[in-house]
C-alpha cells in the first residue's frame, strides 16, 4: 500500500515538539478557508510512496523522535497512514496528527480511519477557523483546534486535552 504525499521534511521543528518529521498527506476533503497548504487539497496530485521508505528517510535523521502526520487530510487515506504510524511507533517514534476532522466524528468514522486513530499518541483536531486564528498557541492555526492525547480519550471514550509541557509551548 502506498501513500500518496505532497511533502516530506525530516527536520521539522514546527510541527510539533523537538526535532520531528513532517509528513504532508496529498488530498483534503474539507477545503478550509484560509488554509496553509491548499497545494495539498487535489487528491491524486502527489508523490505515491511506501510507507517503509518513509520510515527509512526519517530514520537517516539521528535527531529526529516524533513526526507528524499533516496534509492535506491524513484521515482521508487512512489505512497507507496507519501503517506508516504503526511503522515509525515499532522504531520508537512518537507519531502526532493534524486532521480537519473532530476526535468525535472519527470515533464514528470508517473502521480504517479508527485504526489510524488508535496509532496515533497526540491528535490536533478540528477545522482551521480563519475567526480563529491565532498566532499565540503552540502548534494550532486556530483557537477552536485541540491538542488531545489519543491513548486516554481512547480509554475514556471523550476527548481528553493533551497536557504535557512540550506540547502545549512550555520547553
Amino acid at each position: 500500500m502506498k501513500l500518496n504525499l505532497s511533502d516530506i521534511i525530516t527536520d521539522s521543528i514546527v510541527d510539533g515538539p523537538g526535532i520531528r518529521a513532517t509528513i504532508f498527506a496529498q488530498g483534503c476533503p474539507h477545503h478550509c478557508p484560509g488554509c496553509h497548504n491548499p497545494h495539498t487539497w487535489e487528491f491524486g496530485a502527489g508523490h505515491d510512496i511506501d510507507p517503509d521508505v518513509v520510515v527509512s528517510m526519517i530514520r537517516a535523521n539521528p535527531l529526529c523522535r516524533g513526526v507528524t502526520l499533516s496534509g492535506g487530510e491524513p484521515f482521508a487515506q487512512p489505512e497507507a497512514f496507519a501503517q506508516l504510524a504503526q511503522l515509525c511507533k515499532e522504531a520508537g517514534l512518537e507519531v502526532a496528527s493534524y486532521t480537519g476532522y473532530t476526535f468525535e466524528q472519527l470515533l464514528e468514522g470508517t473502521p480504517q480511519q479508527k485504526k489510524l486513530l488508535e496509532s496515533v499518541d497526540v491528535l490536533i483536531d478540528g477545522p482551521f477557523l480563519q475567526a480563529e486564528k491565532s498566532l499565540e498557541i503552540a502548534f494550532r492555526g486556530s483557537r477552536n483546534q485541540r491538542i488531545l492525547n489519543v491513548p486516554q480519550s481512547l480509554a475514556q471514550g471523550k476527548a481528553v486535552l493533551e497536557t504535557s509541557p512540550r506540547w502545549n509551548g512550555e520547553y
